[in-house]
């Protein structure tokens, strides 16, 4: 099944989703976000097959999230080293892990963010970094903006 290219699309969803939408590519993402950085540690890690992890690692290569480099010329070895756009990615995965743990494990928090100094849990959410206050579906609305293309202004305009 031939997958539609997301990545000329106008939304800013369908273009992220383009370069991370599928779920290896996430988790391959959360493993170098925890260190990881070489073809058999995300294997070993994922139990993803070599065939699927290195066309996922070559699609995030050609992304700009991680990058390819040599550690060792005999035999040549590569490691996978998160990018600072990779990095940005940090935020959407602990939001990721914020609504797993939220919603989908009712046995209780299997991971959770913890402040370094204190080791107090950390309170995940969006706030306007303007004014401080949260972003709430009551307090904040998405229009489109102005690089959106005729179908963003209609659904916009619509209120879909």
């Amino acid at each position: 099944m031939k997958r539609t290219d997301l990545s000329a699309w106008a939304c800013p969803v369908a273009r992220s989703l383009s370069r991370v939408g599928e779920w290896w590519s996430i988790l391959i993402l959360r493993d170098a976000m925890h260190g990881l950085t070489r073809f058999d540690e995300f294997e070993s890690s994922l139990g993803i097959a070599p065939n699927m992890l290195a066309r996922r690692l070559t699609d995030l290569v050609a992304a700009g999230l991680l990058e390819r480099v040599p550690y060792s010329s005999k035999p040549p070895r590569y490691q996978y080293v998160l990018t600072e756009l990779g990095w940005s990615f940090h935020p959407v995965m602990l939001a990721l892990v914020e609504w797993g743990s939220k919603h989908l494990s009712p046995a209780g928090r299997a991971v959770q963010l913890v402040d370094k100094a204190s080791g107090r849990p950390a309170r995940i959410g969006l706030v306007d970094l303007e004014t401080g206050q949260p972003i709430t579906p009551g307090s904040h609305a998405m229009v489109a903006g102005p690089a959106a293309d005729a179908v963003l202004k209609e659904r916009f305009q619509s209120g879909d």
